[in-house]
């Protein structure tokens, strides 16, 4: 039974060797599995990846994949799951911030029945910024696309290779690796974890990743950005009628001499915001859609290296 490893990374050159020695050390001792280890650099600027060729030169267990430029974790990930050839692939993070362990035990209900299995946060030893923010997106991703979204979120994962094989075929532009894998809806387990603190290197799970990551989600996933158009787009209607009834009864009662301009600039103020709003929604759907039609491929591999081999370009 062969079981994949499939690791992004990311400016973590300072992160890969005790990566390795503790996935040395707490699952390639485990012989009665065949292990493979990918890894990925997406674009790293770093010493990363030749920190991972030094790697794969010493295990043949290892293969490694260099993108061209940082196409992102997800693209990373894709990248990784279909070069993967284990009876199932488990994705997990560079940063040391989950227990290694924590693999033979998504290990263990994958071989119970399950296709998917996923690693869920139950608690996290990091700053009270980071816990909100991540709180807040998938309560906010719960509720409004993904109802089946554990509480804790989930980034480290177990899949079945056939639910590889649909994620292959899926090909989908902009959206959000996690949504489809719980949008698959495949039998799924989970197995529950505590975040460490990272104690190695420094995140680059910036602001703007996050933000571009939530929108990803609610586009791909569900009818929010619509429906808050929409809901805008009634009020303001109604709230306009209103607004002309009462001017209307004033004008005929004679109650207004001269209109008022402060009154008819803030609403022309409170429309422009609005229309603006809609067509920034709307673009967001128009663009993903044009990015989708260019059929441009999700990464571009620049090198790759299997573990005991020399360097080989493709």
């Amino acid at each position: 039974m062969k079981i994949s490893l499939v690791i992004p990374v990311y400016y973590n050159e300072d992160n890969l060797e005790p990566l390795y020695q503790d996935i040395y050390k707490k699952l390639f001792i485990h012989a009665e599995y065949d292990w493979e280890l990918i890894m990925v650099n997406d674009g790293s600027l770093d010493q990363s990846y030749t920190v991972m060729k030094e790697l794969a030169k010493q295990d043949k267990r290892i293969k490694i994949y260099s993108l061209s430029r940082n196409f992102g974790s997800h693209a990373a990930i894709l990248c990784g799951l279909s070069q993967c050839t284990g009876d199932c692939a488990v994705v997990k993070a560079a940063d040391l911030q989950e227990p290694t362990e924590l693999v033979l035990e998504m290990v263990d209900s994958w071989r119970s029945g399950n296709n998917v299995v996923l690693a869920v946060r139950q608690e996290r030893q990091e700053s009270k910024g980071q816990t909100l923010f991540a709180n807040l997106y998938y309560w906010l991703i719960r509720n409004a696309a993904l109802p089946q979204m554990p509480k804790g979120g989930f980034d480290v994962y177990l899949l079945d290779k056939k639910v590889i094989q649909v994620l292959m075929r899926l090909d989908e532009k902009n959206s959000a690796l996690t949504g489809q894998i719980l949008w698959s809806g495949f039998h799924t387990g989970q197995v529950y974890y505590t975040r460490l603190q990272r104690e190695i290197g420094k995140s680059r799970w910036t602001f703007r990743k996050k933000i571009r990551l939530v929108a990803d989600t609610l586009f791909s996933f569900s009818t929010l950005p619509i429906a808050i158009v929409s809901g805008i787009g009634t009020f303001s209607c109604i709230g306009a009628v209103i607004w002309a009834v009462v001017v209307l009864a004033y004008k005929l009662a004679g109650a207004i001499d001269v209109s008022g301009w402060t009154t008819l600039f803030m609403f022309n103020l409170f429309s422009f915001g609005i229309i603006m709003l809609t067509l920034g929604i709307l673009g967001g759907y128009l663009w993903r859609t044009f990015d989708a039609s260019r059929n441009r491929p999700p990464y571009i591999i620049e090198e790759s290296m299997k573990g005991s081999e020399d360097d080989s370009s493709t």
